[in-house]
């Protein structure tokens, strides 16, 4: 999957992966992490999420990554904020109060860069992507973090073969693979939600699971 099939749908506003709302589970687990406040959370392939501005709205500093320059300002005019604009190697940084979105490609991203964040956010970046960057993902992740930081993982699996991603189907046991190495995992949800997702039932989907984890980078 190439860069500019991102770029192509966020040009065409072709955002359906996009929700209009904070997502749920994020909600109801985030404090299951207990950070202080203040503390710097990594959100990786953000978009313009509505849940960056609610993780700014719990006193959290947000340190948001997106490849479309598009996603980045939309989400600052939707939210009403005058960002400030500047260049920090390969990324063009965004920032207003406690939010920062870095725009550019998220493997660029280094160890340095993310050396006081103590915390990980992933609800649309692990599923966005296929199988071999998937991996590749996982072990940047693994790569720049430090030891201690925290994570809310959500995935969504059903079987592949009945509709191309993205969002991709990413199982249980893909997510130990690609893990448990390194992180300690804990399953905090897992929900059967197909009957309210009407774009996958159109797609002939026999069931759609979407689960919860807890990370810890030992």
């Amino acid at each position: 999957m190439r860069e500019d099939f991102w770029l192509e749908r966020w040009a065409r506003n072709q955002i359906g992966f996009h929700q209009d709302q904070v997502n749920p589970c994020l909600q109801r687990h985030w404090s299951a992490l207990q950070l202080p406040a203040g503390a710097r959370v990594l959100v990786p392939l953000c978009g313009k999420s509505l849940d960056l501005a609610w993780l700014a709205a719990q006193g959290l500093r947000v340190l948001g990554v997106e490849l479309a320059e598009k996603a980045v300002e939309d989400f600052f005019a939707e939210q009403g904020l005058q960002a400030e604009v500047a260049e920090r190697g390969d990324f063009k940084v965004y920032r207003a109060g406690a939010l920062e979105l870095w725009c550019g490609d998220f493997f660029a991203l280094g160890a340095a860069d993310v050396v006081d964040c103590v915390a990980l956010y992933d609800r649309a970046a692990l599923i966005a992507l296929p199988p071999a960057l998937r991996e590749r993902y996982a072990a940047h992740l693994t790569a720049i973090l430090p030891s201690g930081c925290e994570g809310l993982l959500i995935t969504l699996d059903y079987q592949q073969s009945q509709m191309e991603g993205p969002p991709f189907a990413v199982s249980d046991a893909e997510v130990q693979q690609r893990f448990a190495s390194d992180w300690q995992l804990e399953t905090l949800e897992r929900l059967d939600v197909l009957k309210g997702n009407w774009k996958f039932l159109k797609q002939g989907l026999q069931r759609l699971d979407e689960t919860v984890y807890r990370l810890h980078r030992r």
